[in-house]
């Protein structure tokens, strides 16, 4: 459906996606890395590349698990025995308490429900038609409220870093630290790397999780692998076992886990699509691509393409195991997820790291399966499961506690 869409609807994809830069800009600020290119998105991609360096996510793994045990318990205590759950909702939470933690600290973190609710009207604008993106001549309407909702948010990061500008002891080797240290960013553009990294930091990893689940949740053998892993490598539940900040450890051994994680980013990346601009005359897979041409391509086609995948449609986990030289070059090239480049997601390595332990420890306290077909997706922007991840919840006792 989507190769349809692409070779007769071409000339309307592109109208589309320029309005819809058009209405990301306004969510996200003109100043933002992934609306900027050259040597202005060097310069802001520089700033925050620090706060996402391997020592300091290795760091983040207690913080995830204990907020993983708190999402958990939470649920628990709420939801009678085998019912059905949607756990989308759940992971969204959960996700965007990490994000915000690890971004800006635990501050912050503290107030996620009030900017998850100035997200959520942006969020929906940007996945609305294009026409319902345009300007209009009137002051008032959506993208009145969705000026609003980002006002309130720029409020919120300008407090703290009144905050640590005035108080020493409160700096953070976060990505807000990061990005206050540059002394070539604006207060203007800080705002917006703030934005960007919030709203593309939760949504789509926790579109990612919802489909994971969906996945894990539908192969009864796949859930009892990762609960075993996980018993092993996190030890008791509740606990973090060998995990402390700066160990790699723990997520080296969670092999099984990271396949998992792997495979449903080979079948559901977050992003359907992307999209680049020529900036100059290229040739590309023997036809030639004038400047200016909008070049549109697909992880999700890509992570399903029969030439490089075995039963593409399968959800195998165990298809990254044992491969060739040849084999995994072709699959590092398919698998693409978070894309590639100068352009590559900044935050690919949080995210899997983030989906590695989160479903480690979910198979380690909860039985979720549901034996219904897999949802179709919806979404352009973040691509997630129609009606969420409803799976029938217990513990592995057989009552929920």
């Amino acid at each position: 459906a989507m190769r349809e869409m692409f070779a007769k609807g071409a000339d309307a994809y592109q109208w589309g996606h320029r309005y819809n830069v058009v209405g990301v800009r306004l969510v996200v600020g003109k100043g933002s890395m992934i609306v900027s290119d050259g040597a202005d998105h060097a310069r802001r991609r520089r700033a925050s590349q620090s706060a996402f360096s391997r020592p300091r996510l290795d760091g983040l793994v207690p913080m995830i698990l204990r907020r993983t045990d708190a999402a958990l318990d939470s649920l628990l205590r709420s939801s009678p025995p085998g019912e059905q759950i949607d756990l989308y909702p759940v992971g969204r939470s959960l996700i965007l308490g990490i994000t915000l933690d690890a971004f800006f600290g635990p501050r912050l973190a503290a107030r996620a429900d009030e900017i998850g609710g100035l997200l959520q009207r942006p969020q929906d604008f940007i996945e609305a038609p294009a026409l319902e993106q345009l300007p209009r001549p009137w002051p008032y309407g959506r993208r009145s409220k969705v000026r609003q909702d980002r006002r309130a948010l720029d409020e919120i990061v300008d407090e703290e870093i009144a905050r640590r500008r005035v108080d020493p002891t409160a700096a953070r080797d976060d990505l807000l630290g990061a990005l206050i240290a540059d002394d070539a960013l604006s207060i203007e553009e800080i705002r917006d790397q703030a934005a960007t990294a919030i709203g593309a930091g939760f949504d789509t990893t926790s579109a990612a999780l919802a489909w994971m689940l969906v996945r894990v949740g539908r192969s009864p053998d796949a859930w009892a692998r990762l609960k075993t892993e996980a018993d092993v490598v996190l030890g008791s539940p509740g606990s973090t076992g060998s995990a402390v900040p700066g160990d790699r450890s723990t997520l080296n051994d969670l092999a099984y886990s990271r396949n998992v994680v792997h495979e449903s980013l080979r079948l559901h990346p977050a992003g359907l699509v992307g999209v680049r601009v020529a900036a100059r005359d290229i040739e590309l897979g023997g036809y030639a691509v004038r400047r200016g041409t909008l070049v549109v391509w697909s992880p999700h086609l890509a992570g399903r393409d029969p030439v490089t995948w075995t039963d593409p449609l399968q959800f195998d986990p165990d298809r990254f195991v044992g491969l060739t030289p040849e084999q995994q070059a072709l699959a590092d090239q398919a698998w693409v997820p978070f894309g590639r480049g100068p352009h590559m997601c900044l935050g690919f390595g949080l995210a899997q790291m983030e989906l590695t332990l989160i479903i480690s420890r979910f198979a380690q306290r909860l039985v979720a399966m549901s034996s219904a077909d897999v949802p179709r997706p919806v979404g352009m922007v973040v691509n997630r499961p129609t009606g969420g991840a409803i799976l029938q919840v217990t513990t592995h006792s057989g009552e929920l506690r």
